[in-house]
Formats: structure tokens, sequence, C-alpha cells
């Protein structure tokens, strides 16, 4: 453990770091997306970009939490923050698409453990839950800090040079939290841990996953019999890996998280609202820069507003739950996020940049409202010796969670596509859709076509907003059906 105040302070400033790359990185992709797609000519690998990222958190995040447990969190951390510095480069030097996925994936990976770690240390560091919650709300903060100027800095870098160089920014940043950790965070050596490592349930979870993944993301372009199957293959793992896991010594994701109905209700809410969120997060710059032919720049700069507010919701929410409660405070940031999500369902393709701008304001409050009581009810709910593993269950399932609905989008996107252009004879093609989006490369394409080719990315862009619309419209009713319940049970 960390033996003075200074110490504990300077390795929090060291692992908010994380959060900051998580801010940049999330923010400058997805400015940075329109130009690697258009680049790598990848326009129908959108959603893949998304879910290879996602899922190497998702399958790695408790993997990482039970290395921590071996070999330390700090030396956990240092490998996994190495790991998202080196993808980062390979990524920026990729030359075609198939490459970038892999480095992609690889820096997913890193991920997982460079975001996660830090709450189950933040966790053992603040034992006070109000200090605690404070602490997460400036990991809340460094990651808006850094969203409010990722879409800037993305999108100058994009306009100015190459989308290349937004994966070098990852890489000082990732030094100077290594070494931060390295040298400050002096952990007590671990005690020997019995039982074999669950190699076996690790291995299943992995291919489950891989396998659901893989059978969604084939939606609409793979034979039906083939996606059935490999949907079904990954949901009977998933039952296969409760049984092994019942009877392993150290689980990865032991099966008494699920008997806990508290704990229960925070992982369904995580999954539900991050599948929601991730639409808004990852589109709504192609909404800017495909149909309102924005720059790279402006596009980017729609995240900005979601980043302010996303702050202020998060210091907001601890504040009013002792009097309003956690369900209601998710109610109010659920709300927020219908806003956001019907507003763009209502003004449809006449939205101006100026309404992207305000329903940006209103997703990030609700995520702000969300998330720290969330995170922190997850600790709260869990017991004692399962706030790691809870910790890092939650975190699993939300990226999970980001992960199949990215797929899905991304197959919901493509389907419109490849739609609109069968419908077009043969006029408009999948390499000119690569191109809309790129404000320096549009001009090359036939300035007749652009309505049509507008109306045929509108169309995927609509559905992804209306699938993201109904599942808040579910967290909506879960929660007004939960304080129902409570308020029924009080009375009794």
């Amino acid at each position: 453990m960390i033996v003075n105040k200074k110490n504990t302070l300077l390795v929090t400033l060291a692992l908010l770091l994380s959060n900051m790359m998580a801010g940049l990185d999330g923010t400058i992709i997805n400015t940075a997306l329109p130009a690697i797609i258009s680049d790598l000519h990848g326009i129908q690998y959108m959603g893949w970009i998304v879910a290879v990222f996602l899922l190497g958190m998702a399958v790695a995040t408790p993997l990482w939490s039970k290395l921590g447990e071996r070999i330390g969190n700090r030396r956990a951390y240092q490998l996994a923050t190495l790991l998202f510095a080196v993808s980062s480069i390979f990524q920026a030097v990729s030359g075609n698409i198939v490459f970038f996925l892999i480095a992609r994936t690889v820096m997913g990976i890193g991920a997982g453990g460079m975001n996660t770690l830090p709450f189950i240390i933040y966790a053992d560091l603040y034992q006070d839950l109000r200090k605690r919650a404070q602490v997460i709300g400036y990991a809340t903060a460094s990651y808006s800090a850094a969203s409010i100027v990722g879409p800037l800095i993305g999108g100058w870098i994009v306009d100015t040079f190459s989308w290349h160089w937004v994966f070098y920014i990852n890489v000082p940043i990732a030094l100077v939290s290594i070494l931060c950790v390295r040298y400050f965070f002096k952990e007590q050596p671990k005690a020997h841990l019995s039982g074999s490592v669950d190699y076996l349930g690790a291995g299943i979870m992995i291919t489950s996953l891989v396998t659901l993944l893989t059978g969604i993301q084939m939606i609409g372009t793979g034979s039906l019999t083939l996606i059935i199957g490999l949907i079904v293959a990954g949901l009977a793992l998933l039952v296969v890996l409760y049984r092994v896991e019942d009877r392993a010594a150290d689980p990865i994701v032991p099966n008494r998280l699920f008997k806990n109905p508290q704990l229960v209700t925070d992982f369904i809410l995580f999954v539900v609202l991050w599948g929601a969120f991730i639409a808004f997060n990852i589109y709504i710059p192609m909404w800017a820069q495909g149909l309102l032919g924005l720059s790279a720049l402006l596009g980017g700069m729609t995240q900005i507003p979601g980043a302010v507010t996303n702050l202020i919701g998060s210091l907001a929410g601890p504040a009013v739950q002792p009097r309003l409660g956690k369900h209601r405070v998710v109610t109010l940031g659920t709300v927020a996020f219908l806003i956001a999500f019907s507003g763009m369902l209502m003004m449809g393709d006449r939205a101006p940049f100026w309404f992207l701008l305000l329903m940006g304001a209103f997703e990030g409050f609700g995520l702000g409202m969300s998330f720290n009581v969330l995170q922190i009810s997850v600790q709260e709910d869990a017991e004692t010796r399962d706030v790691p593993i809870a910790t890092s269950f939650a975190y699993l399932l939300r990226i999970l969670s980001q992960t199949f609905m990215s797929s899905i989008y991304g197959v919901i996107l493509n389907h419109a596509l490849t739609q609109g252009i069968a419908k077009s004879h043969g006029k408009i093609t999948m390499a000119m859709m690569n191109k809309l989006s790129n404000l320096q490369r549009v001009h090359e394409l036939p300035a007749h076509l652009l309505p049509a080719m507008r109306a045929i990315m509108y169309q995927g862009l609509h559905n992804i907003m209306l699938i993201a619309t109904v599942l808040l419209v579910i967290v909506l009713a879960f929660n007004l059906w939960l304080q129902g319940k409570a308020k029924k049970e009080n009375v009794i």
C-alpha cells in the first residue's frame, strides 16, 4: 500500500491519466473514423473498428484483475498501459484495414487493464465511500477534460496532417503514467494464492464472447444457418462457463455475484444504458461530417458539449443521491438520454449543427448522472471480498454491452448502405459512400448524387438512433418499476 498522503496523491494523479487516455482515444477515434475508413477503404468495417477494441477490453478485463491478484496491481497496470501504448503506434502505421483491426484489438486488451485496475486500486486506497466517490468524480473530470480537448486536437490533426498522428498522442501520456506508478506506488507483497489459475474458465469465456460477437456481426451479410449456429454456440458456452465456475477454486467470475439481487440490478442498468450511449458517441460525428458536410474538426466538436455536461452530471448525481435515491438519479439521467435521442429522431436529416451540440449536452449530462452513482453502488452492494471482482465485472458488462451494440449498430448501418446502393442501380457504389464523410475527398463525388447518398446514410443513422431510444425506454420503465416496488414494500 501507499505509505503517505503525498504518494497517494501522486499515484492517484497517475491513475487519472488512464481516464485521460480513455477520453482522448474515445473522442479522437470518433473524430478520425471518417478519415480512417476513407483512407483504408473500410466503411463496411466501421462497426468492427469499434467492436474489436471493445471486445478486447471485455475479454481481458476480468483477466487483468486476476493477474493483479497474483503479480500485484502495480505491475499489472504497468503492463496493460504499455500494451496500450505500443498498439497505438501499430495503429498509427497501419496500411490496411486488417492490420489496423488487429492492432486495435490488442489496444483493447491493454485498455481492459488500464481502465479497470485503477478503480480496484481506488477501493483499496480510499476506504471512505464519500472520499472514493470524490476520487471517481475526479476520474470522470479527467475523462471529460480530455474529451473536451480530444475532438479539437483530433479534428485539427486530421485536417492539418493525417489520421495516423491521432494515435501517437497516447504514447507520452502512457509513459508518464507508467513511470509515476512504478516509482510512487509502494505495494505490499501479495500473499500466495491457493489454487490454480482458472485457465479453463478464462478460455471458455473468451471463446463464448468471440463466438457471440462474430455471429452478431455477420447478421445481414452471412448465411442464416451460420449466424444462428454461432449465436447458439456462444450462449451454450456461457451455460458451460457457469457450471465450470461453480467448481473452480478461484473462478474468473464467481457465481455468487448473480445471487445478489442488488448487484444484478446494477449490472442490468450498466448493460442497457451503455448499449444506448455508444450510439450517440460513435455516430454523431459521422452525422455531422457525412450528412452536413462538415470538417473533422467540427465533427469532433459535437462531442464537446457532452463532455462538459458529463462533468456537471457526475458531480450532481452523487450530491442529490442521498435525497432522491439511486434509482431516481438514474431515472433523471435516462430522461436526459431520451431527450437527446428522441430529439435526433424528431428533427431528422434537417438537424442543424447547433442542434447536434444541444442534444450532445443532454446526452453527456445523462451519462454523468448515471455513471458515478452506479459505480459506487456496485462497490456498496457487493460483499467486501467481492469488491474487486464486482468492480471488474461491472466494467466487463459495460464494455460487453458496448461491444455487442456497436456490432449491431454497424450491421444496421451496413444494411442500410447495401440496400441504398442496390436501389441506385449502379449509380452509387460503396467506394463512393466511403468518400462521403471525408471533407477532403467529397469533392470527388458527383454533385447531383450527393442528396441521394446522404439519404442512404441518414436511413442507417436514423435506424441506429431508433434502436438506442428503445433501449432507453426499457431502462426508464425498469427504473420506474423498481421505485414503485420499493415504495410498495415500504408501505407494507
